[in-house]
């Protein structure tokens, strides 16, 4: 399928380079490090090779939230986020960007997604899950009360939120404890990562502001499969939720969630989100440069799915929520309605 967009898709900077080096294999390493240092050349020529036209690029992980000290995390995002719109404005319709956010004082997330989404034409914010305070007993979670102010302004602004993983902190692994591979991607990614999406469910948030809409990546941290179950665990006892949610917990997640393919290049786990959430809300990724181009692309391609919702998560939905409009893109849905 040409015309792609995909939209988990990493840079670094000499700043946060060394925060991605434990991801892969010492011996890895040069080839990741010189996948994240570059965007305009190997990463054009994948995409050109397998048929992405645009990449919605944002900053590894876990890099701001693992600052503690808010000044500096506020430097180095706004940093990140000046070096991005420069490499964006080279390439305007093959670039786009989430910005960074210092998420360590919500006042100073409010200016930076303002200044990125108003002043440099920013797609929404790319945030890799809680971030670390200097002092903090524990690390903040965006449920927590002092952030509703920003999600007032994710709102107003009417930018979606991707929502990105990063590990627990030790002292909160020792679940662990003997088994690394669990860390990562493998299992700890999914795990952190749902939890802080039910957390800002259940807090009552999207009561509050229902029209967030919220980014969920690697086809949704497993909360799809799961979300029958969250509603109705221990469905013969009639007792009121424990959550401050007005409704059930899915209806949220279906109306206020989008999931993307990014590092799940699995038609099984595809079909069964398509059937849990709908085509509508699920969007083609590839996770570069931690997964390969071409493993996301072919497998996107030849998956044993409808052409008319090939056409929506391949780009379609992507352009709809982030207010694209990638050449071709009407065309090529009429004909597929035809």
């Amino acid at each position: 399928m040409q015309g792609k967009i995909a939209l988990e898709e990493h840079f670094a900077i000499p700043d946060t380079l060394m925060d991605s080096a434990g991801f892969v294999p010492e011996s890895y390493w040069p080839e990741l490090k010189s996948r994240l240092m570059d965007i305009q050349e190997r990463r054009i020529a994948e995409m050109d090779r397998h048929g992405i036209e645009t990449m919605i690029l944002s900053l590894n992980a876990p890099a701001v939230q693992a600052i503690p000290e808010t000044a500096r995390a506020d430097e180095i995002a706004r940093r990140a986020n000046d070096y991005l719109a420069e490499q964006v404005a080279k390439r305007p319709s093959r670039f786009q960007a989430f910005a960074a956010l210092p998420m360590q004082d919500p006042e100073l997330a409010i200016a930076e997604l303002d200044r990125c989404v108003t002043t440099l034409g920013f797609r929404g914010a790319l945030v890799n899950g809680f971030s670390q305070i200097v002092g903090a007993a524990a690390p903040a979670y965006y449920d927590l009360p002092q952030y509703w102010p920003f999600w007032a302004k994710v709102e107003e602004l009417g930018v979606p939120f991707y929502l990105h993983p990063r590990n627990p902190l030790p002292e909160a692994s020792r679940i662990y404890d003997g088994h690394p591979w669990l860390l990562g991607p493998t299992w700890a990614f999914g795990q952190e990562t749902a939890v802080h999406a039910l957390r800002l469910i259940g807090s009552g948030l999207f009561d509050a502001y229902p029209k967030l809409q919220i980014v969920l990546g690697h086809m949704g941290e497993g909360l799809p499969y799961s979300m029958w179950r969250i509603d109705h665990r221990n469905g013969w006892v009639k007792a009121p939720a424990k959550h401050k949610a007005k409704r059930k917990i899915r209806d949220y997640f279906n109306s206020n969630f989008h999931l993307t393919t990014s590092g799940n290049f699995r038609t099984q786990t595809l079909i069964d989100a398509i059937l849990e959430i709908g085509a509508d809300r699920i969007l083609f990724s590839v996770d570069w440069p931690f997964e390969n181009v071409d493993h996301a692309a072919d497998w996107f391609d030849a998956a044993s799915i409808s052409e008319t919702d090939r056409l929506k998560i391949g780009r379609g939905n992507a352009a709809k929520l982030f207010r694209l409009d990638p050449p071709g893109a009407a065309q090529d849905f009429n004909q597929a309605a035809e």
